[in-house]
């Protein structure tokens, strides 16, 4: 996949001690992710300026929340909806295409604050069913999951918003969420490499965090079974609420 964007990350990269702070955080917040579907990404993404240099926040980002949602996919296979992934993959890789063109060239200010909006009414509003019987919706899900992750980093509860909306069990509801996610963090990695980013120099911290987050991602599995479905719904709703409050208020912050 070949991106019309100039190379815009050095070609190396040096790794500080301090910077394997987040190590620790990406297994918490791998296994809150495991429990309620999502959430993890906004957490680590919120903890990473001033510990990795802006340049790498993103891939680094992106490959650690693959790994993330790669094995809570996993974890949980026997409730993934194999029917989804073919629209969404379609979806997610226009998304990283078109997000990737203009990820160095906009003035990206009020996105996050308007995804917040987004993801308030797909949760409160009785909105009507998206045509198509789901695969125009999915493959909508995909495009801009992808695309607007590209140019804003965690945009999981937008698409957990949406989720929600097909069907509520908790488990399907958390392992479908993290497929969905796998496919959008591989068309966004794979983005990042055509732009120029290597990941060769952060290998010790990537690997790091690969381990912590499949940690995290088994606890918050195990831990899962113990969160009764009423107080799972609340809490989730509660937390993807808090989330795009908190995106709505970055602008002004």
């Amino acid at each position: 996949m070949a991106l019309a964007v100039p190379t815009i990350y050095p070609e190396s990269a040096n790794i500080m001690p301090i910077e394997f702070a987040l190590v620790p955080v990406a297994f918490v917040t791998s296994a809150v992710a495991g429990v309620l579907g999502m959430g993890g990404g906004v957490l680590l993404i919120a903890v990473m300026p001033g510990l990795v240099p802006v340049s790498a926040i993103f891939p680094i980002h992106a490959s650690t929340q693959l790994a993330s949602n790669l094995s809570r996919a996993g974890f949980g296979w026997r409730h993934i909806d194999w029917a989804m992934v073919p629209p969404i993959a379609a979806g997610a890789l226009l998304g990283a295409w078109l997000g990737g063109s203009v990820y160095a060239s906009l003035n990206l200010q009020w996105l996050p604050a308007i995804v917040g909006v987004i993801i308030l009414t797909l949760t409160w509003l009785p909105l009507p069913p998206l045509p198509g019987k789901g695969q125009v919706s999915l493959a909508a899900l995909g495009f801009y999951q992808t695309g607007l992750g590209m140019v804003a980093g965690a945009t999981g509860p937008l698409g957990a918003a949406v989720m929600s909306r097909r069907q509520q069990q908790r488990d399907w509801l958390v392992v479908n969420t993290a497929v969905y996610m796998s496919l959008s963090h591989i068309m966004r990695v794979a983005a990042f490499v055509a732009m120029g980013f290597s990941f060769a120099p952060w290998w010790p911290l990537v690997l790091s965090l690969v381990v912590a987050v499949t940690l995290g991602s088994w606890v918050g599995t195990w831990l899962r079974r113990f969160v009764p479905q009423g107080d799972f719904l609340r809490a989730f709703k509660l937390l993807v609420t808090l989330l795009a409050v908190r995106m709505i208020a970055l602008p002004f912050t």
